[in-house]
C-alpha cells in the first residue's frame, strides 16, 4: 500500500499552529504534498516544518507570504524537481515534483482566478502551459499521482451551490472543459471518483457564513493519476475531524507498492 496526502494549508505556519505536525504522524503517510505554505524556506527553522522520518522539500513563491509547496516523503526521491517550465508560474512555487522508480509525485497549486479579471486571465494562462506538461510527462514511463489544490470544481457534484456559481471562477464552463479533456483526451483519472462516493463530498469551505457548517462546500483538490493507476485506488478519505486551514486533507491509498 501507498499512501499519500494532500493539503492546502492557506498557510502552513498557521496549520502548524492549528495541530497539523501533532495529527500527522498518527497517518503513516508515504508522501504528504502541501499547496499555499505562504512562507520562505528561512521563515521554517522550527523543527516542526520537519517531521521526523520525512525528508522535506520545500518550493518557495519569489513574493513573499504567497503561494509555495512543500512535499515530504518517507522515501528518499531519487530526484526533485521544481517547476514545470513556465517562468510566470514556477517563480510562484507552484509545482514541485519527487520522483521514485515507479512513480512520481506532484504538489501541485493551480492560481485562483477569483480575485480578479486579470487574474483569471492568468490562470487561464496556467491551465495552457500545463496542459502542454500533461501531454509531455504522460509519455513518461512513471506513474504520476498529481496532487493538490486545482481551484477548479468539476462537475456540478463537486459543488453545493453550483447553480449560483455557473458564473465564477473555478466552476466556468472553459474551467470545466479544461478538466473534461484532463479526464479524458489526455488520458488521466480523478482518482476520487475511481471508486464509489457517498454524496456532498467537498474539500474546501468558504470562510463567510456558516458554510463548514452546513457543509456548503466545494471539491477543487485531487488527486489526478496516470492510467496505470486509475484502478489501483484502494480507499479516500477527507478528513474533517480537525481542521487545519480552509481546505481538507485530502488522504488516498494505493495498491502500490515502491520499489527501493
Amino acid at each position: 500500500m501507498f499512501r499519500i496526502i494532500s493539503l492546502n494549508a492557506n498557510g502552513i505556519r498557521a496549520a502548524a499552529r492549528k495541530g497539523l505536525f501533532d495529527w500527522l504522524p498518527s497517518q503513516n503517510a508515504d508522501v504528504v504534498c502541501i499547496q499555499e505554505t505562504k512562507a520562505q524556506i528561512h521563515q521554517l527553522t522550527d523543527t516542526v516544518f520537519q517531521p521526523a522520518g520525512y525528508h522535506c522539500y520545500y518550493e518557495d513563491a519569489i513574493k513573499k507570504g504567497y503561494s509555495g509547496t512543500a512535499i515530504y516523503s518517507r522515501h528518499k526521491p531519487k530526484k526533485v524537481l521544481r517547476g514545470y517550465g513556465d517562468p510566470e508560474f514556477d517563480s510562484e512555487g507552484r509545482y514541485l515534483e519527487a520522483q521514485f522508480d515507479g512513480i512520481n509525485v506532484v504538489s501541485l497549486y493551480l492560481p485562483s482566478g477569483s480575485s480578479s479579471e486579470e487574474r483569471q486571465q492568468a490562470k487561464y494562462r496556467c491551465m495552457a502551459t500545463f496542459t502542454e506538461h500533461l501531454k509531455k510527462i504522460k509519455r513518461k514511463r512513471s506513474e504520476y499521482v498529481i496532487c493538490g489544490d486545482w481551484n477548479i470544481a468539476h462537475k456540478e457534484i463537486d459543488l453545493k451551490n453550483w447553480k449560483q456559481n455557473r458564473k465564477n471562477s473555478g466552476f466556468l464552463p472553459e474551467e470545466r472543459a479544461w478538466m473534461d479533456d484532463v479526464f479524458g483526451d489526455y488520458g488521466y483519472t480523478d482518482a476520487f471518483r475511481a471508486i464509489e462516493q457517498p454524496e456532498d463530498q467537498y474539500t474546501w469551505w468558504s470562510n463567510r457564513g456558516r458554510a463548514w457548517d452546513n457543509n456548503v462546500g466545494w471539491r477543487i483538490d485531487y488527486h489526478v493519476v496516470s492510467r496505470g493507476l486509475a484502478d489501483k485506488v484502494l480507499r479516500t478519505e477527507i478528513y474533517k475531524e480537525q481542521r487545519f486551514s480552509d481546505d481538507a486533507p485530502l488522504i488516498m491509498d494505493f495498491d502500490f507498492e515502491l520499489r527501493t
